[in-house]
C-alpha cells in the first residue's frame, strides 16, 4: 500500500470549520474526510527517512506551496544509492480531497519503480524493474473523491479528522495499493493513544493514529498488508511528528519518517506506562 508521507512540517496555517458529522457515542464507524481541520499554506522542512531500527536511509527535503487554488506537496529523500520523490496535489475547500499522487524511486541513477494515481480520472499506473525489465501496469480504480488518499495525503486527512478520531470514531477512507498492479483498498483510521517519541536527541509527545487496511478475507490469505502509523504533536495544534509503514508496496520493509533529523531515533512507547505496547 502506498503510504509514504511526512506531514506538514513548518508553515502558515488558517483555521477553518468544515461541515462535520453529528456527535455519536463511541465506538462509531464513519466515512469520508469531513471534520475540523487546518487549511495548509506554504511550508518547508527537512525530515529524515530511516529503517525501523532508526538507521538513516536518506535525508529529506519537504516543500509545500499553494498554486492556482490547490495545495502542492513535494517530498524528496536522497541516500547513497537511492532517491525517492513523492508529489501530491490537494483541494482544501469545501473539504479536503486529494487529486493526484505519485512516487518515483531510482537506484544507482536508474528508475526502479514509479506509481501514480489520478483521483479525478480514477486511473492508476505503475512501473517496476523486475528481472532486468521495466514492466508496466495501468487500471481504472473505483474510489470516491474526498474519501481516497495516498502517501502524504493520509497525514493531512488525519489532521483534518483529528477531533473526530480523538472522540473514538473509526473513519473509513480509501487508497490505491500497488502489488505492483494498482487496486483500490478500504482503510480504517483510528486513534491509538498518546506516546513518547524519541528522535533528534529529544523525547516528544505524540498522538498515534493507525491506518488499517481492510482486505476481503480471501485476499488476506494471499497478501499481508501492515498497518501504517502516524504521530501528530501533542498538545494541539497538531503537526506531523512521525510516520511508520511500508514505503510503497505491502512487501516493503517497515520504514520510519522523523520530523527531526540527527541524534538517535527510538521506538515510540505509551505515555503513563512501563513503556510496553501490547
Amino acid at each position: 500500500m502506498a503510504a509514504l508521507g511526512s506531514g506538514a512540517l513548518y508553515g502558515n496555517h488558517v483555521r477553518y470549520r468544515a461541515a462535520g458529522a453529528p456527535r455519536i457515542s463511541r465506538p462509531h464507524r464513519s466515512y469520508g474526510c469531513r471534520g475540523t481541520g487546518t487549511l495548509e499554506g506554504a511550508a518547508r522542512g527537512f525530515p529524515v527517512l530511516r529503517d525501523i531500527d532508526g538507521k538513516q536511509i536518506g535525508e529529506g527535503d519537504f516543500v509545500q506551496w499553494l498554486e492556482n487554488g490547490r495545495l502542492h506537496v513535494r517530498i524528496v529523500y536522497s541516500g547513497r544509492t537511492r532517491r525517492i520523490e513523492e508529489n501530491a496535489v490537494f483541494r482544501q475547500s469545501p473539504e479536503l480531497a486529494q487529486e493526484q499522487w505519485s512516487l518515483q524511486e531510482t537506484r544507482d541513477g536508474k528508475l526502479y519503480r514509479q506509481f501514480a494515481v489520478n483521483f479525478e480520472s480514477l486511473t492508476a499506473t505503475a512501473k517496476k524493474l523486475e528481472d532486468g525489465e521495466l514492466k508496466n501496469w495501468s487500471d481504472d480504480v473505483k474510489v470516491d473523491a474526498g474519501r481516497a488518499f495516498a502517501g502524504f495525503g493520509f497525514t493531512l486527512a488525519t489532521k483534518a479528522l483529528r477531533a473526530r478520531l480523538m472522540r473514538g470514531e473509526h473513519v473509513e477512507l480509501q487508497t490505491v495499493g500497488f502489488t505492483p498492479k494498482p487496486r483500490a483498498v478500504t482503510v480504517e483510521v483510528s486513534y491509538g493513544g498518546l506516546d513518547r517519541v524519541p528522535m533528534g536527541g529529544r523525547t516528544l509527545r505524540g498522538e498515534r493514529y493507525v491506518v488499517h487496511p481492510k482486505l476481503p478475507l480471501i485476499a488476506e490469505l494471499f497478501v499481508k498488508v501492515p498497518d501504517a502509523q502516524i504521530w501528530l504533536t501533542s498538545p494541539a495544534p497538531a503537526a506531523f511528528l512521525r510516520w511508520e509503514g511500508p514505503l510503497a508496496e505491502p512487501s516493503d520493509p517497515i520504514t520510519r519518517v522523523d520530523l527531526l533529523p540527527g541524534g538517535a531515533s527510538g521506538s515510540a512507547t505509551p505515555v503513563g506506562t512501563s513503556g510496553r505496547r501490547d
